[in-house]
């Protein structure tokens, strides 16, 4: 079936009880919208908010007789990317994207919320991430801590709110063992909620804000979705 209209775009978040974090992440998909006016944008969920992602994708092959490309608003590959939304395109037209980091542009945001806190030439930094028991988010936050360490011209400590170690308490802890006047902790985060509070009590003496709202999320959930367009036609190209 050859589709004239571009696949729904279904961004996906994890979901929150969080007022700020929701409209931080609504912030998201209304810059993309701003950004591709073409395109069916529709708002999707794993946990905790409604609607759910199996129901939207449903909704747009089955209802709307569309194709979708799911993106997930998450910063890592994990289990609501590898199972949750993985399952939500199983036999639709449809396909999932990949998550939005690594990504250099992410790099330049969490250096930009670093600057906007104030961060100092010998401050010790931390990059606190949501973390997961997937193997391959920690490599992703590993490159994002690469990244930014180049970026900073000086060491990065990591650590995570749950799924593995060391946690971010353990990696605050760790840059203050250096001898820094400060620990300032760079939240590699989306959105406020639980995982922000829980940064925001892990001990640092500064915690940057959240990387959402801001354009660039925008533009790198846009390129995941072009990439995954690129797959959703390549059996139809053959």
């Amino acid at each position: 079936m050859t589709h004239t209209t571009p696949p729904v775009l279904v961004g996906c978040s994890h979901g929150t009880d969080s007022v700020a974090g929701r409209a931080a992440i609504r912030s998201i998909l209304d810059a993309i919208r701003r950004q591709r006016p073409d395109l069916d944008v529709r708002e999707a969920f794993v946990d905790v908010q409604q609607p759910e992602v199996p129901d939207v994708v449903a909704g747009a092959v089955e209802r709307d007789g569309s194709t979708a490309v799911v993106v997930p608003l998450l910063l890592s590959v994990g289990f609501h990317v590898r199972v949750d939304i993985a399952e939500s395109v199983e036999g639709h037209p449809a396909v999932a994207a990949a998550p939005l980091g690594p990504d250099p542009r992410l790099v330049d945001l969490l250096a930009d919320r670093l600057a906007e806190a104030g961060l100092r030439d010998d401050d010790a930094v931390v990059l606190a991430a949501a973390g997961s028991t997937d193997p391959a988010a920690a490599v992703a936050v590993e490159a994002v801590g690469s990244g930014l360490a180049e970026r900073l011209g000086r060491g990065v400590h990591i650590g995570y709110g749950a799924g593995t170690t060391p946690r971010v308490p353990e990696a605050v802890a760790a840059a203050r063992a250096t001898g820094a006047p400060r620990v300032v902790v760079a939240a590699y985060l989306l959105a406020p909620g639980f995982f922000h509070d829980r940064v925001l009590e892990a001990g640092g003496d500064v915690v940057s804000a959240p990387l959402a709202p801001d354009d660039r999320l925008a533009a790198i959930a846009l390129d995941r979705y072009a990439a995954a367009c690129a797959r959703l036609e390549a059996p139809a190209a053959r």
